[in-house]
């Protein structure tokens, strides 16, 4: 038997109706959208207890416990506190501010609503790089990829909607991340035990773009957004449109966006052959019943764009990518009642992955093409005896990976996981605990043991990951925590089998088939204080590598190709450690003052081999691509449906440069947004306009891979219209 709870959204201060709220049941990974005149209802509800949590644009996200009557109707109120505090939008582990549409339970940060809007950038690494800890690894205006903590590659998982995004992002710095940003509901990142559910060699983070392909609810009306950008920089916009609406049983989803950008401006100039061309879109559709749903959802992603000149020669005139990815995705739960599971899931998804490299003249250089299957098992359990609630599932992928182009061999790689996740609350003191095994196998189409890289065959490699996590409330919004994670990471097919030359990241990489695993110790403490007017957090974290697997500059030549550097994947012990700060005060009812900075050290053991054959002295060596001392200040005055503000952003000179690696100078830069909303009849528009390095200054990214070409982009002006309905 099923309920329905209905219910009305208010605003606290003054009393109307508020429409346009989200509403989410958390244990039912459930959404719902207030109608303009603040009603909103859920159907075929298990009865039990769960917790109803509510946000909107603008407003203190709220959260309630309800109990759900069997076969019975429900009513329930919710008054939402409008907050000048841009800081809202971080939920943090351990404090169980559930969010709408999550995939990933106790994330440690979110970007959604205002901040998602101003942040709103052509890539994701752009849009997330303001947030402490994050950067971006950048090479023009479509191959981005989020930093964090100065890791990156495999060690930062991207996913959408809680899957892998199947393409090679993580491989080379010229591959784009298949991921449009402008279809993000919400962007999460966790860490700690909630992430080893995705992957256990995630110990820099777990990245989750939340876009709801796959609808687990039923909308009792059309909803959805329709949103135009433009900007300056580049003469780029996008449009985008993203709707929700029930068919009978039925809930369908689509959603869509073009996405278009000619050269970059910098204030050195124009950043040759920097364009962009794609297109994202995706058609999902569910059947949703009391018992649960089950639903599928088919995707396009489509990218044309350039890379520019390489500034030391190795292709002068830069190099075109042509990139398509077409994606299927099915999913089903089911909900138990009386029962100590209380619900399971099973999803599986195949990604068709393809993208060329083409030369000046219509040559294609190298070509990329991977099919990858992933499929898992997961149940969730209530409180049974000592247990309170927990998850445990299984996850198997299946991949095959081809390179025309290179002398790397086809490859084929098959993995398989087991995980236990579970959480505890001891009074103010709540831990979390999991466990994930997983093994893989690396096979190449033929064995070659006389290859030049070495003895090309099968590998395989097995081992555990394991995180715990603790959180502790003194009471008064004063929390402190410590998490700790051991982190196992098989060698991948690119660092095991790769031989030959990759115009578009300047290289000609050399894989290394005797690589073993990478394993990494990653500790972090916390101290955290949330008041109705200041919020601030330090953070220190340390990790530590065995066999720190990374493309290393070796300086020579490629006797093959003169023009590339070979670039040979190694191991070496290595650490990372740093720390974060942030803060946020009220300094009225309307004016907010924020900071944050963070800083990273990196360094690795230098080999004694590398000592005798280099003549070097030094135990200790830093790490390539480690970010330098970063900092900002925001300034935001809100007042009813307007806000604007300014933003400095600062980072240190960065000196402590790798093999062959250009330090880079340091630089401050001035931004500028503003917001306003407006709802009117059945509709609410939002406005959203930046001013990027207001003052045009010439800076540099350590972390771009063409920094020795040109600078940062210079002054952009972005204007984001977006309405929802």
């Amino acid at each position: 038997m099923s309920s329905v709870i209905q219910g009305v959204s208010y605003d606290r201060e003054t009393g109307q109706t508020l429409g346009f709220v989200y509403l989410y049941l958390e244990e039912l990974n459930r959404t719902a959208v207030a109608h303009t005149d603040g009603h909103f209802e859920f159907v075929n509800v298990p009865a039990g207890t769960y917790t109803l949590s509510a946000s909107r644009i603008g407003y203190r996200t709220a959260s309630v416990q309800i109990t759900v009557p069997l076969n019975d109707t429900l009513n329930v109120e919710i008054r939402l506190t409008p907050s000048v505090m841009s800081g809202e939008a971080i939920v943090v582990t351990g404090n169980k501010d559930f969010t709408v549409g999550s995939e990933l339970e106790h994330v440690s940060k979110s970007i959604s609503g205002n901040n998602l809007r101003r942040d709103l950038s052509s890539t994701l690494a752009k849009t997330l790089e303001d947030l402490p800890g994050l950067d971006s690894r950048t090479m023009g205006s479509a191959p981005a990829r989020p930093i964090i903590r100065g890791l990156g590659g495999e060690r930062v998982l991207i996913l959408q909607d809680g899957a892998r995004t199947g393409d090679v992002s993580s491989q080379s710095a010229d591959h784009a991340v298949t991921v449009d940003p402008v279809a993000a509901e919400k962007i999460e990142i966790a860490r700690g035990p909630a992430a080893l559910k995705y992957g256990g060699n995630a110990i820099g983070g777990v990245v989750n773009v939340v876009r709801n392909q796959i609808a687990t609810s039923m909308p009792d009306h059309v909803h959805g957004t329709a949103s135009i950008q433009g900007e300056s920089v580049n003469s780029g916009g996008i449009t985008a449109l993203q709707a929700g609406l029930p068919i009978g049983s039925f809930a369908l989803q689509a959603d869509g966006n073009l996405r278009t950008g000619q050269n970059l401006q910098t204030p050195a100039g124009e950043l040759d052959n920097s364009d962009i061309l794609s297109t994202n879109n995706a058609l999902g559709l569910s059947y949703i019943r009391p018992w649960g749903y089950v639903g599928s959802a088919f995707s396009m992603y489509l990218n044309n764009y350039g890379i520019p000149p390489d500034p030391e020669g190795g292709h002068a005139n830069g190099v075109d990518i042509e990139m398509q990815k077409f994606q299927f995705d099915g999913k089903s739960e089911i909900f138990f009642e009386d029962s100590f599971f209380r619900a399971a899931d099973i999803s599986y998804s195949y990604k068709n992955y393809y993208h060329r490299e083409i030369e000046p003249g219509g040559a294609i250089g190298t070509e990329f093409g991977v099919l990858t299957s992933n499929a898992s098992l997961n149940a969730r359990h209530g409180k049974k005896g000592i247990l309170q609630s927990g998850t445990i599932g299984i996850w198997a992928e299946a991949k095959n990976y081809a390179i025309q182009g290179a002398n790397t061999p086809d490859s084929d790689a098959y993995s398989l996981a087991a995980y236990l996740i579970e959480e505890k609350d001891f009074g103010a003191l709540h831990m979390e605990v999991g466990g994930r095994i997983e093994a893989v196998n690396s096979v190449p189409l033929e064995d070659d043991p006389d290859s030049r890289i070495g003895n090309i065959r099968e590998r395989s490699f097995a081992g555990l990951s394991s995180s715990i996590a603790a959180v502790y409330d003194f009471g008064s919004g004063v929390y402190t925590g410590v998490s700790l994670m051991h982190s196992y990471r098989a060698p991948s097919q690119e660092e095991l089998f790769s031989e030959g030359p990759h115009l578009a990241s300047y290289s000609y990489e050399i894989g290394n088939p005797d690589l073993k695993p990478e394993r990494g110790f990653g500790k972090e403490i916390f101290l955290r204080y949330k008041g109705p007017l200041f919020q601030a957090e330090v953070t220190g974290y340390h990790n530590d590598f065995s066999n720190y697997i990374y493309p290393r500059n070796t300086g020579r030549p490629s006797l093959r190709f003169p023009t590339l550097n070979e670039y040979q994947f190694f191991g070496a012990d290595a650490l990372l450690y740093g720390i974060e700060f942030s803060a946020e005060l009220a300094l009225s009812s309307k004016l907010a003052l924020s900071g944050s900075f963070n800083y990273t050290h990196g360094e690795r053991e230098v080999t004694q081999q590398e000592q005798q054959a280099g003549g070097q002295t030094e135990d200790i060596q830093p790490l390539p691509m480690i970010p330098p001392f970063k900092g900002m200040l925001n300034l935001t005055y809100s007042t009813g449906s307007i806000q604007f503000g300014s933003r400095l952003k600062a980072a240190a000179k960065q000196t402590r440069t790798g093999d062959f690696e250009e330090p880079t100078d340091g630089y401050v830069v001035l931004d500028l947004f503003g917001q306003y909303r407006l709802q009117h009849g059945s509709l609410l528009h939002t406005f959203s306009l930046r001013a990027d390095n207001l003052l045009n200054e010439s800076y540099f990214n350590h972390l771009s891979r063409i920094k020795e070409l040109m600078p940062q982009p210079g002054r952009n002006v972005s204007l984001l219209y977006r309405v929802y309905f």
